[in-house]
């Protein structure tokens, strides 16, 4: 720990914390708590999604955003990849819980577990998480 601090280099953790580094460092008591297996619905509607599967990795993080306003379900949670392309949804079946908890403050996201392309239909199976901080 020595190394870390020395008076002629200043302090290495300061640095860290309060510079633009580019760096996500975890904050203590940070975690994600696994919650639910699930897939991707409707990724046959969405343009591109041969592409946008090629580029899916298994453990890739998948962000949630709430639609309060769709149409057709109220309680959608649209999926998207970190570079914001919409993949689909989480299935109606699945969102009543995660919607209200997400209604309430909570984050959530999911990550990549297989995926599989199936004519036109690529399966995405998923993981489903709760950020706590």
């Amino acid at each position: 720990m020595n190394d870390l601090v020395k008076k002629e280099q200043g302090n290495l953790i300061e640095y860290l914390i309060n510079q633009e580094t580019g760096l996500d460092l975890p904050k203590p008591f940070e975690r994600d708590i696994y919650l639910f297996d699930s897939h991707v619905a409707g990724t046959s509607h969405i343009d591109n999604i041969e592409i946008i599967g090629e580029q899916l990795k298994d453990g890739d993080r998948l962000v949630f955003y709430r639609e309060p306003d769709n149409e057709t379900d109220p309680q959608a949670i649209r999926i998207e990849t970190l570079a914001k392309e919409k993949i689909g949804y989480v299935p109606r079946q699945d969102n009543i819980i995660f919607s209200r908890l997400m209604d309430a403050g909570k984050v959530l996201f999911a990550k990549v577990v297989e995926k599989e392309l199936l004519g036109e239909w690529l399966k995405i199976k998923i993981k489903i998480y709760l950020h706590e901080s």
